[in-house]
């Protein structure tokens, strides 16, 4: 048998992760429309608040700008002229950026961090960050818990298996804002063991933690400019492009990726 190539980072496992994500549409022609990526990209330029993640810009980013490190980092079309109908994700850029998001999460659970895993989209991304929370105290990686029940917009943010999210109305809800990790580590700071030494979020959970100079692991969709940007900015670590909205089921392996040792 050759071990080398059944490692999960290998250059055969990988082509069957990339093949795996456009099928799924987590990457290539996915969901989220060309009109919604360019529109966001000029919405996180002009400050409105569910498109800024909490991000502070370091200079003043043109639109040009961002669209280019979106090409890059993300994958959609680089042609500007396209201005609706069906924008893409690239494989390679999702697995490059999961091949860093593993190595530094890995690195640790290694030392036995405290991680905390928060997530503004219950419906989609919480499987991932359950699984690397169990994962990660199953090897002794402490998970942060906090005090639940932190009052934000008519709703107040709950820990579920590990992962804090907002709860409105009785429902997990969806949210672009910053304001709920500002919350959260407002009440860390206070507490007796302090600030993790890694946070795994997404959406404004992602942002405000970088912002607020925390080690950082994000995912965003291609219409989520501000996390790249955070990133380029030297803040979050990583931004890993992919549909943050497809069918729990159809990250499996990615957690798997994320999860196996080499």
């Amino acid at each position: 048998m050759n071990t080398a190539a059944s490692t999960p980072t290998s250059p055969d496992a990988e082509a069957a992760l990339r093949e795996h994500l456009d099928r799924a549409r987590i990457t290539g022609r996915v969901a989220t429309p060309r009109e919604d990526n360019l529109a966001h990209i000029q919405g996180f330029l002009d400050g409105v608040e569910p498109l800024g993640f909490g991000v502070v810009q370091d200079h003043p980013w043109t639109w040009e700008e961002v669209f280019a490190l979106m090409v890059e980092k993300v994958g959609i079309d680089p042609d500007p002229r396209h201005r609706e109908g069906q924008d893409t994700i690239g494989a390679r850029q999702c697995v490059t950026a999961l091949r860093t998001y593993r190595r530094l999460l890995h690195e640790a659970v290694d030392r036995g961090a405290r991680l905390l895993f928060a997530t503004g989209h219950p419906a989609g991304l919480y499987p991932i960050y359950r699984e690397l929370a169990g994962w990660a105290e199953s090897r002794g990686a402490e998970v942060v818990r906090i005090e639940e029940g932190i009052a934000f917009d008519g709703g107040d943010l709950r820990q579920i298996e590990g992962v804090v999210m907002f709860q409105q109305y009785g429902s997990l809800a969806h949210t672009h804002l910053p304001q709920p990790m500002g919350l959260v580590l407002e009440q860390l700071r206070r507490s007796p063991s302090g600030l993790p030494d890694l946070v795994i979020a997404d959406h404004g959970w992602a942002g405000a933690a970088a912002q607020a100079g925390l080690a950082t692991l994000g995912i965003a969709d291609c219409n989520d400019p501000g996390l790249f940007v955070s990133e380029a900015q030297g803040q979050l670590l990583v931004a890993v492009p992919m549909d943050d909205n497809v069918l729990p089921h159809l990250y499996e392996p990615v957690i798997r990726y994320l999860t196996a040792r080499d």
